[in-house]
C-alpha cells in the first residue's frame, strides 16, 4: 500500500479487485455526480474511455452546457496508479497534473459503477444506458454514504438531448 500512500482515494473506499480494463472501455453516462467546477451547468454527460497504443487510456468526456447552449468536451488520458488488476486510475487533464480516478463499485456485468476522485468531493454514478435500476442507485448511495460522502447534494444528470 507504500505505492498508494499519496492519497488518491478517500479513506475508508477500496477500489474494486479483481478489474479488468478491457471490460471498462467503452461509453458511460453519467448518472449522477458531486457538483465541480470542470463540470459546472453540465447535463447530458458522458465519459468514453478507449486504449491508446501506449496501454493509456483516453479519456473524452462531453456535457451539453444548459448555460451557454452548446456541446463542450474534453480531454484526458488515464494510467493505472498500481497494478491493472485493481481500479486505482490516476487522470490527467492537464498536462503533468493528476487526479485520483478509483472505481468504488461494479456490477459483475460492468454495466454500472460507483467512481470516488481522490477524496470526499469527487463522486459519480456510471451507467452503461442513460437510466440506471432503483436497487442499483440504492445501493451506491449507501456504499457512498458508509465512507462519508454526503449524498444529498448529488446533481441528477438528465440525458434529453442526442
Amino acid at each position: 500500500m507504500a505505492a498508494y500512500s499519496c492519497a488518491s482515494i478517500p479513506k475508508g473506499a477500496v477500489a474494486v479487485k479483481p478489474f479488468n480494463k478491457e471490460r471498462y472501455l467503452g461509453k458511460w453516462y453519467e448518472i449522477a455526480r458531486k457538483d465541480f467546477r470542470f463540470e459546472r451547468n453540465l447535463n447530458n454527460t458522458t465519459a468514453e474511455y478507449t486504449l491508446n497504443d501506449n496501454g493509456t487510456i483516453k479519456v473524452v468526456n462531453q456535457g451539453y452546457n444548459t448555460k451557454k447552449g452548446e456541446w463542450q468536451k474534453a480531454f484526458a488520458k488515464a494510467k493505472f496508479a498500481g497494478d491493472e488488476n485493481t481500479a486505482m486510475l490516476k487522470v490527467s487533464f492537464f498536462g503533468p497534473f493528476y487526479s485520483g480516478y478509483n472505481v468504488i463499485a461494479l456490477d459483475d456485468e460492468y454495466r454500472y459503477a460507483l467512481v470516488a476522485g481522490k477524496n470526499l468531493k469527487y463522486l459519480w454514478i456510471l451507467s452503461r444506458e442513460t437510466t440506471i435500476p432503483e436497487g442499483i442507485k440504492e445501493k451506491y448511495l449507501k456504499i457512498a454514504e458508509d465512507i462519508g460522502f454526503d449524498t444529498s447534494d448529488l446533481i441528477w444528470v438528465e440525458h434529453d438531448k442526442s
